[in-house]
């Protein structure tokens, strides 16, 4: 029997790590653009604030979405969204929880969490902030490997699972938001003046897109077209076999809550949301609507999450 607490800081802990490897994912993004596009062109920095929803705390701080401003504010600052801050609270909620989490995990999280404390500043610059973001994401995955390869397949790994495939489904479709029109304002406004498609760097927007989740291969493995930004949408939202997608991540959800007591309300959620996922029609949200069906997807599965917090975090409620 796994208490409710200890339930509630596992899930939290995989998805704090999964959000911390996301953000990382994001940021290089963002600094591959820059090195991808032509020189002047503007990226739209403040979009990644509003891609991880923290506006309120980032516009309190900060007057202008500079690119230095943004990368301080997700990576190294003690703000509460930072993946520094996210990483404190993995740590924290790993520690919390040893009896039930591998001694490994913890002691490769406690090492991360360090790590990133010695160099978070350090990757404002873009000179160290590669490396740093590749260090940061292979620790993330070696430490998701660790806890697949050694947690017995019980109750607390089913609350690893779900808290990583819920972040993980979530995030995805925030990364897919990276293609909104408000990413590169130097190129719309140019275009609007020309009314000409915004072809090569459409393309190389959505290639860097696929890069962050490491989807590239994989990609042009199931779609034999060159990148384009439906097939991309397609993919990352759709596609039951790639394990970064979002229709992928609600499918492992439903099989994990099978081996949980009382998913009945739990299941009823994700199936409403992987209907609103499945009855969209990508080709027409391209032209018009993608942000808002993005938004929609967004609120069914922070309904998933307090359903999930309603049926085994808040038992007496």
């Amino acid at each position: 029997m796994l208490l409710s607490r200890v339930a509630e800081r596992v899930y939290w802990q995989a998805r704090y790590l999964e959000r911390v490897e996301n953000t990382a994912r994001l940021l290089n993004v963002f600094s591959g653009l820059l090195l991808d596009l032509p020189k002047g062109t503007k990226l739209g920095w403040r979009t990644l604030v509003e891609i991880t929803g923290t506006e309120d705390a980032f516009d309190g701080k900060y007057k202008q979405s500079s690119e230095r401003n943004v990368i301080r504010f997700l990576l190294a600052e003690n703000n509460g969204f930072s993946i520094l801050d996210l990483l404190a609270l993995t740590r924290e909620n790993s520690r919390t929880t040893r009896e039930v989490m591998p001694t490994e995990a913890f002691e490769q999280i406690n090492e991360l969490y360090y790590f990133a404390k010695e160099n978070a500043a350090s990757g404002v610059d873009r000179g160290a902030r590669y490396q740093l973001l590749e260090e940061i994401i292979n620790c993330c995955q070696q430490i998701w490997g660790l806890m697949a390869g050694t947690m017995s397949r019980d109750a607390a790994y089913s609350f690893v699972r779900i808290g990583r495939a819920l972040e993980r489904a979530d995030m995805t479709t925030r990364v897919v938001d990276v293609g909104s029109g408000n990413l590169m304002p130097s190129v719309q406004e140019q275009n609007s003046v020309t009314d000409s498609a915004p072809e090569p760097y459409e393309n190389i927007l959505w290639m860097n897109i696929l890069r962050s989740q490491s989807a590239y291969q994989m990609y042009r493995q199931h779609v034999r077209f060159r990148v384009n930004a439906e097939d991309v949408v397609r993919f990352l939202l759709l596609n039951e076999e790639f394990p970064r997608s979002t229709h992928h991540n609600l499918i492992t959800l439903t099989k994990v809550l099978h081996k949980l007591p009382n998913n009945t309300r739990v299941t009823r959620q994700i199936n409403k949301t992987k209907r609103l996922l499945k009855d969209a029609d990508i080709e027409k949200l391209l032209r018009k609507g993608l942000l808002k069906h993005i938004d929609n997807l967004q609120l069914e599965m922070a309904a998933i999450h307090f359903t999930i917090a309603e049926t085994w975090f808040l038992p007496n409620k």
